[in-house]
């Protein structure tokens, strides 16, 4: 995802007056620059580092869907608007399926030791980002037994 891209999505909804839309973009935008900045590239700033904020922020907007108490539907609401917001800009991950095509092609040696640590610190540099965590940890479980 390019920030350029949020830019002018959050400029449409300025221009649309939608206000919900543009708070949630505009929470993006926030977050890719805070991160850019520690990470000392807030002139460039890498379609990487933005797809890792975006999968960052909808865990966390997640997280807040899931505690948020069912008495406050109002809240709850406004948590999955903007998590809806956010998926549009997410990068697509991959599947369990995937995933474990991916390991037993490219990475059939270390999975032959059957040592989850040494696997998941073999596999973790190639897919983070593009795959979650919890299907990666599963999938490489799975194929240890």
């Amino acid at each position: 995802m390019d920030i350029e891209l949020l830019r002018k999505d959050m400029v449409a909804a300025m221009k649309a007056k939608d206000k919900p839309r543009k708070e949630a973009i505009s929470s993006l935008i926030s977050a890719v620059k805070k991160v850019a900045i520690d990470e000392g590239c807030r002139d460039d700033i890498p379609e990487e580092m933005v797809n890792r904020v975006i999968l960052k922020e909808m865990k966390t907007v997640k997280e807040q869907i899931d505690t948020c108490p069912d008495a406050r539907a109002d809240l709850k609401a406004e948590y999955q608007f903007r998590y809806d917001v956010i998926s549009e800009y997410a990068p697509k991950l991959l599947s369990a399926e995937e995933v474990k095509a991916i390991l037993q092609e490219k990475f059939a040696d270390v999975l032959a030791t059957k040592n989850k640590g040494q696997i998941m610190k073999a596999v973790m540099a190639e897919l983070k980002g593009k795959a979650d965590g919890k299907v990666i940890n599963q999938v490489v479980a799975e194929l240890c037994q």
